[in-house]
């Protein structure tokens, strides 16, 4: 019956938040549709059995910065963060890479949710918290000074004007993501599109807790050291040119 119950399959299964009924409009900011196109049996299984184990409870979500990621993993290692990663390819990679940090990572869509809880390995788990929603929820959630690293890749360029306000960095949540990065902690974002690229640099430059690490044309044209290469940046966004590496230190 999975093959076909898609959407109503994930619906029903036992998730610690409603799917049906996403955060109201006044605390979410996510625009677009949730699914694009039903899934497939194994994706459908994933999300059935794998997702509630890694799932934040969104009761927990009271963004006023009080949620701990000693409370998410029952420890106190490094803890990642990354915001709209799409099937997970990267976070998959850097759980991988990095066997000793936790995850914690925000995708709205339902069809990237399931692709990557469809291929996250099973001892991942312990270490993986995911929102399926609003990141910003998650991120105004969250104590200060509790993440090492964020990234934010590839983000939705929203290239009209009248959209540029939906472009997840901005001066107020660069204000949200310097009192979760700890000092000394990282921001990283990448992107193909050059207006989008100009806008993130700029804002994050022009802001006081972050300093760019840049000092070569080198250190944001090329991929830095140990990075993960995905398919979308392999593939490239269409009509996008050179891939852009933006990496700032919390002061």
């Amino acid at each position: 019956m999975a093959a076909f119950l898609g959407k109503r399959l994930i619906l029903s299964m036992n998730s610690k938040n409603d799917l049906n009924n996403p955060a109201p409009p006044e605390q979410r900011k996510v625009w677009g549709r949730r699914q694009s196109r039903p899934l497939n049996v194994t994706r459908a299984k994933a999300m059935e059995e794998i997702f509630p184990q890694i799932e934040i409870d969104k009761a927990t979500l009271t963004q006023d910065h009080a949620l701990s990621t000693i409370a998410l993993f029952g420890n106190d290692n490094e803890t990642w963060m990354e915001i709209g990663f799409g099937s997970g390819e990267h976070v998959i990679g850097l759980l991988n890479q990095s066997p000793n940090i936790n995850m914690v990572a925000a995708e709205p869509f339902l069809n990237g949710m399931a692709a990557f809880v469809k291929d996250l390995p099973k001892n991942h788990i312990p270490r993986t918290r995911v929102l399926m929603d609003d990141a910003i929820m998650l991120a105004s959630s969250l104590q200060e000074n509790s993440i090492n690293k964020l990234y934010i890749l590839n983000p939705d360029p929203w290239h009209k004007k009248r959209h540029y306000k939906r472009r997840i960095v901005s001066p107020e949540n660069l204000d949200v993501f310097a009192k979760i990065l700890k000092s000394g902690g990282e921001l990283i974002m990448t992107s193909d599109v050059p207006d989008l690229a100009d806008w993130m640099l700029t804002h994050a430059f022009k802001h006081p807790d972050f300093t760019w690490q840049a000092t070569s044309q080198a250190d944001w044209s090329e991929k830095p050291k140990n990075w993960i290469t995905t398919r979308y940046e392999t593939k490239g966004a269409k009509g996008a040119k050179k891939m852009c590496y933006l990496l700032f230190t919390r002061k």
